[in-house]
């Protein structure tokens, strides 16, 4: 049905079907998909709205901007100091394992659906309402909480710059958060803001908000600097690596779970996979993507290949030429360059980690507003989310709120918290788009893929599955509590609110657009002739008659049947009253209303030969 020229199909009424139980109708609604082409719609609707001025160089650069940041400049020395020691290189690798996998994913699935929207948008189309608002909800913790989380490395460097530049010390009061996470508790440090960190998602924020072009262009400058940076420290610091820094490569375990040892390589990979987090980026940005579905592929693998390879060096090399319980501060590795003494060294490194952190900063800001996007224009979240500025052509509302709730996190909390939360929301997401492919492989089988993962539907999704379940398994005990109170919330705020707007589910409350949706087995080559037994919906009966009426009217169905005739003459009528007698099929659309006596009679003869149900896509039923 995807395939019906001009129609989209919903795959299910959104109405409550005769007979049909409370808790079933509801619970039924829960798994209401996106279709296809309902989705390719929306893709032709935002043509008008977004600048396609991505390509594959570009979409690389978007990529690489969000992957190389806070995670090689913080995370890795945190993760060897106080979980993997210098086997923290196998964490990287198995991190990246799991990546590639779902990278895998996230390229076929970007080439079937090239819309914004990243892994929710997936999910949509794939497992239902429910699951996708999970997810995005979830993308949230990846993109928002991500940049407030990367926004306190800046933080962190920009102090470590200034005292080395100029031998100023910035005082702690006002470049520290005020609530800290010590001993499994929240406490205050006496602090009062984070002024540095505020200050970097406030100004990306505003840079976002003036267009995809003037973005796409500082971020590709941001990117070309860090990276020639990591290179010159991996080179420069190769004479400076100690062999005894590697022994013992995996330290024994303290007894706590997570201390070193085989759960402590487990949970510093958990934390790692930090780093990669933001190649699915690219994916949010198809709709301003040129040629998405070949493009986007090719910059997700490109990305992951890229900060692969750099993160596997820079770990190799750090917890070589420093010990690795000397990696634990807010800044590890200009603290271990400072060890070799060369001072232009270590300012290099503070500048190419501010650049590093502030093209973090920049696109995943730019993919959390582009989730937003997606959720408001289904309806999930308030429209003004999915509102586009007409001359920059950005969604400037959802920039707006992002940037700020951002801002205000990265000036307040402790990154422990905000990183640890920020990770295990993406593994979890990354499990849901390795079984999105498996289950589109057999529910759309016919829909032109540009990229496949390789190996059929389950080896490589099945995999990337199951070792994002071992991630999770290998998370700690206090983010997976916070994780399951998130998704609580979550639940709520759909129940509450997602529920009753969403598009989907709830057509009539959408404003009324020229496209049409075909429901159950109708089809625009002919009537389904099943016994038609009417839904409780009154509105629906009588729309369902006055559509079957006008499709008689414009002689989609053949003469001869009384029922269709009768429908054929209360069009015409309705066509006579409404353009004074101009005839049918002039184009004209008919009322909203049919008269009570036409509807009751046309309701009874189309209740004994059966029919079906047509509204209008993205308004009220016709």
């Amino acid at each position: 049905m995807d395939g019906d020229e001009g129609y989209y199909y919903t795959g299910q009424t959104p109405f409550r079907q005769p007979n049909e139980s409370k808790l079933r109708y509801h619970a039924r609604r829960l798994v209401s998909i996106q279709t296809l082409s309902r989705l390719e719609y929306t893709v032709e609707e935002a043509e008008t709205k977004f600048n396609r001025a991505l390509g594959p160089i570009e979409l690389t650069f978007v990529g690489l901007g969000a992957v190389v940041g806070s995670g090689v400049f913080v995370i890795l020395g945190n993760a060897a100091a106080t979980q993997a020691g210098p086997s923290v290189t196998v964490s990287f690798i198995l991190g990246g394992i799991v990546s590639g996998i779902a990278a895998l994913s996230y390229a076929e699935m970007a080439s079937m659906i090239p819309i914004a929207g990243s892994a929710y948008t997936y999910a949509y189309a794939t497992v239902g309402e429910l699951p996708a608002w999970i997810i995005g909800w979830n993308l949230i913790l990846e993109y928002m909480i991500s940049a407030a989380t990367v926004s306190i490395g800046f933080s962190s460097y920009f102090v470590a710059f200034i005292k080395d530049a100029s031998g100023t010390e910035l005082s702690e009061k006002w470049t520290m958060a005020p609530i800290t996470w010590r001993d499994n508790n929240f406490n205050m440090s006496g602090d009062y803001f984070n002024v540095p960190a505020f200050i970097i998602s406030a100004v990306v924020t505003v840079t976002i908000y003036f267009g995809i072009h003037l973005t796409a262009r500082i971020n590709n400058v941001l990117v070309v600097f860090k990276i020639l940076v990591l290179v010159i420290m991996i080179f420069a610091l190769i004479p400076f690596i100690k062999n005894e820094n590697y022994h013992p490569y995996v330290p024994p375990n303290t007894g706590n779970y997570g201390e070193y040892g085989t759960s402590g390589l487990l949970q510093g990979a958990s934390s790692v996979f930090f780093a990669y987090i933001g190649f699915d980026s690219i994916s949010t940005t198809a709709q301003e993507a040129k040629e998405p579905q070949v493009n986007i592929p090719i910059g997700i693998m490109m990305t992951l290949l890229i900060s692969a390879t750099i993160y596997i060096s820079l770990s190799v090399v750090a917890v070589g030429v420093a010990k690795y319980t000397a990696l634990g501060g807010g800044s590890p590795l200009v603290d271990m360059v400072r060890m070799t003494k060369m001072r232009w060294l270590v300012l290099l490194t503070e500048l190419g980690a501010l650049a590093a952190t502030t093209s973090v900063i920049l696109v995943l800001l730019i993919a959390q507003t582009r989730v937003f996007y997606a959720m408001g224009n289904d309806g999930l979240i308030p429209r003004a989310f999915s509102k586009v500025h007409p001359k920059y052509k950005t969604p400037y509302i959802s920039t707006v709120i992002s940037g700020t709730i951002c801002a205000i996190c990265g000036a307040l909390l402790p990154t422990q918290v905000l990183s640890d939360m920020s990770s295990i929301g993406t593994i979890f997401t990354f499990f849901v788009v390795n079984i999105g492919v498996i289950i589109l492989r057999y529910t759309r089988k016919t829909v032109p893929r540009r990229f496949k993962v390789p190996g059929g539907p389950f080896l490589i999704p099945g995999i990337g599955a199951a070792t994002s379940l071992l991630l999770l398994q290998g998370a700690k005990r206090e983010a997976i509590i916070r994780l399951l109170v998130w998704m609580a919330v979550g639940v709520l705020v759909y129940l509450v609110y997602g529920r009753t707007h969403s598009e989907v589910n709830n057509p009539q409350i959408v404003p009324d657009e020229p496209m049409q949706v075909l429901h159950e087995n109708f089809s625009a080559e002919g009537v389904n002739y099943q016994r038609y037994e009417g839904y409780t919906d009154e509105y629906l009966q009588r729309q369902c008659e006055r559509q079957m009426a006008r499709r008689m009217g414009h002689g989609e169905y053949p003469e001869g049947d009384v029922a269709m005739e009768h429908n054929r003459e209360i069009y015409q009528r309705e066509e006579e009253v409404e353009t004074g007698g101009g005839g049918v099929g002039n184009g004209h659309r008919p009322r909203e209303e049919s008269s009570s006596n036409d509807s009751s009679t046309a309701y009874e003869t189309i209740q004994s030969r059966g029919t079906a149900h047509v509204h209008d896509g993205q308004g009220a039923i016709r």
